[in-house]
Parts: C-alpha cells; structure tokens; sequence
C-alpha cells in the first residue's frame, strides 16, 4: 500500500471550506472525486489542517493510500484534468507509511494581504481586505511582536473551536507594505480557529489606534470569554506553506 502526500494550491472563492460538509461543496470532496477517476474506487485523503469558507491556499497538504502502481505524475497532471480551475495539485510524492499531514506538521505560514487604499481595486477584491484610512504600520509592528512567542491564544479563537489546549507557539508575525498593499506573514507551530484572522483583526485595530498598544499583553491572559479583536474577512487570508 502507497502513501501519497499532495501539495495542493486553491482558490477558496466559491468553497465552503476544505473540509467536506453538508452546507456546501468543499475542497477536499472535489479532490476526492476526481481521485476516485484516478484510482477507480473511492477515496478519503488527509489533510494538514482546515481552512474557512473563502480562505485560500498555495501549499495545503494532503495524503492518502492506494495500492494502485500508476506513476506520480498521474496524480499531478492526472488529477488536475479533472479539478476545476480554481484547484490544482502542485507536487505529488511517495511518503513513508505512518505519514500523518496533521500529526507531522512542524508548523504553517499563513499570509494576510490588505489592500490600503481610498478607492478599491477589482483585481483585489478576492484576494485582500479592502481598508480605507491610515494605518500606524510602526505601531502594528510593535503590537505584532507582542504576539511571538509561547502564549495562550484564548482570545484568538472563534465559538466551535475544540482544541484542547488554547497554547501556541508563534515563531513570527512580519508586516510589510509595497505600494498600498499591506502583507502580514504570520509562522507558527499551529493555530486555533480562526487565530490568524483574529490576529490580524487586533494589528487593524491597533493600527487604526482603536486598541491601544499597552492592551495588548492583557490578550494572553487565558481568561475565558476573552475577546481580542474582530476577525479580520476569511478572503484577505491564505496558507502558504506547511512545514515537516
């Protein structure tokens, strides 16, 4: 029996999310269909984690096992012919046995793209969260670095999460701004529902001078209840890179 890890590119636009569900068409199903014309029997892949409904992707993971011998490249070119436009499959390779894309993962690299400006950009509207105003970009920097480290992320979930610790490690959260688009690259070990959009929520509403920057240390208090933030729209976000 094969085990096959895909990196898998998409565009959360029309999606309901990854994970397969009743309210909507999901990713991971529209990647499982067409992997059962592949393979010729059905299919249930493993993913690294969840996105949202409208969150994207350039590198989500996913396995799963066959004991058909059709050469890689099938499950690349192969199952792209039969994905939409809007899905595809970057990277297809053998991986050991036990391989487990949620249980393995070192950490994920998220990045959310604001678009900062007074008059919005069609070419932008899937893709970044339109703001108008100004943004302290400094003190968002500092608030951000308030967010690295070892911390209790309880503020920074959303109703429905059930993860049973609320601790994570965040490597790095890094702002940069070309133009008027505003770019924050958040790293980290793993996250709690919809942790980075909230995160991203708090950096806003620093930098609009809403939340001042001494509040934010009192976020990581573990106090249930707590709310950091808003949370930031799910189409300004997508998971870059998991890592092993």
């Amino acid at each position: 029996m094969r085990t096959i890890k895909l990196t898998i590119a998409y565009d959360g636009t029309n999606y309901a999310g990854w994970q397969v569900q009743s309210n909507g068409m999901a990713i991971q199903q529209m990647i499982e269909e067409a992997l059962a014309k592949i393979v010729g029997s059905p299919v249930r892949i493993y993913s690294s984690g969840r996105t949202d409904a409208g969150v994207h992707a350039e590198g989500m993971v996913a396995a799963f096992r066959t004991d058909r011998e059709i050469p890689l490249s099938a499950f690349i070119d192969g199952l792209n012919s039969y994905l939409p436009l809007d899905i595809a499959v970057r990277e297809a390779d053998e991986a050991p046995s036990d391989f487990d894309p949620r249980q393995g993962a070192k950490g994920k690299h998220y990045r959310y793209t604001i678009l900062n400006t007074r008059r919005r950009l069609p070419l932008c509207r899937l893709y970044a969260w339109h703001l108008r105003g100004d943004l302290d970009i400094e003190a968002m920097r500092e608030a951000a670095r308030l967010m690295v480290g070892e911390k209790d992320f309880a503020a920074f979930r959303t109703s429905g999460c059930d993860a049973r610790t609320t601790v994570r490690n965040i490597f790095s959260v890094e702002i940069s701004r070309e133009d008027e688009i505003i770019r924050i690259d958040v790293k980290g070990s793993g996250f709690l529902r919809n942790m980075v959009r909230i995160m991203v929520g708090t950096l806003v509403e620093v930098g609009k001078g809403k939340i001042p920057l001494s509040a934010v240390p009192g976020f990581f208090n573990g106090k249930n209840g707590a709310t950091a933030g808003m949370t930031a729209p799910a189409h300004g976000l997508c998971l870059v890179e998991v890592y092993y």
